[in-house]
């Protein structure tokens, strides 16, 4: 198994594409590591703005800027 790209407390960014609805794009916080057995690792994440919660693929992220407010 692919070990996960990001870890627990990593600042993330989220890039939707036009399949992903109405998830609002912008700097998450890792708050887990989900297990599967695809190709494509999950995470359970929490955006830094609004603070709802919701899971999202590698290929969907890249490394964030860490929060000047912590």
């Amino acid at each position: 198994m692919q070990p996960h790209g990001f870890s627990v407390g990593q600042s993330v960014e989220f890039l939707p594409s036009r399949y992903d609805g109405n998830i609002p794009r912008g700097a998450y916080t890792v708050m887990r590591l989900l297990p599967n057995d695809g190709t494509d690792r999950e995470y359970r994440v929490r955006n830094q703005r609004d603070g709802h919660e919701r899971v999202l693929r590698e290929s969907q992220l890249r490394p964030g800027v860490a929060s000047p407010f912590g």
